[in-house]
């Protein structure tokens, strides 16, 4: 067979007609393809997620529900302006069109405000420095209370009068009140204790007036 019969054979009807058909069905194919599709991610439709702030998460849920929607609570947060359990953050955010069966992740308000630890601040920082880890913290201060001591050395810390230790856990809606020292105390006061003050509210006085013991010489 020579180039000339080889090239023939491509000009004739049969073979022609072959290729022709091949081309028509891969365009069908690709055609059934893109339209399936279409269909199964239900392309161009979708819901639109409401906004659920300031929701009951009950009804938050029944509206997910009502809508093809999932919603699962995965973090609570507080805030005192506004009602227990009800939404405060949403994932995706409202207004999004999504697909059915889509899950909306919500933050609830807690019932309680969160207990925080107290840090070790007592005996071992300063007024100022106090002040400013507990403010940004989010716990609100009164007015310090002073007692002897050295200059603004924070001796204690106490909420409602009650004193409190390293670590104990507080709510951050109770306010807190800084025991700091005055500064009429020195290092040559070796017997002085601020803490006996804080605690027992001084008295030293008069414990020395009972104990002095009589000048056995005096006339």
């Amino acid at each position: 067979m020579n180039t000339k019969e080889f090239f023939g054979k491509f000009k004739s009807g049969y073979l022609l007609g072959h290729l022709l058909a091949m081309v028509v069905v891969i365009i069908l194919l690709c055609i059934g393809v893109w339209y399936g599709l279409r269909v199964y991610t239900h392309h161009g439709e979708g819901i639109r997620i409401p906004d659920l702030t300031g929701m009951n998460s009950l009804e938050a849920r029944r509206l997910l529900e009502q809508n093809g929607l999932l919603m699962v609570v995965n973090d609570s947060g507080y805030n005192k302006r506004m009602p227990s359990d009800c939404v405060l953050a949403q994932l995706p955010a409202a207004g999004l069109l999504v697909k059915t069966g889509r899950t909306v992740y919500v933050t609830v308000n807690s019932l309680h405000s969160p207990r925080i630890p107290l840090p070790d601040l007592i005996d071992n920082s300063s007024f100022r420095e106090a002040q400013a880890r507990l403010q940004a913290i989010g716990f609100r201060l009164l007015e310090p209370k002073v007692i002897d001591g050295e200059k603004d050395w924070v001796y204690g810390i106490q909420v409602g009068g009650r004193n409190l230790q390293t670590g104990d856990m507080v709510s951050i809606e109770s306010p807190l009140t800084l025991v700091i020292g005055r500064g009429n105390y020195s290092e040559e006061d070796d017997d002085f204790d601020p803490m006996d003050e804080m605690i027992n509210g001084g008295g030293d006085d008069e414990v020395d007036d009972f104990l002095e013991v009589p000048d056995l010489d005096e006339e």
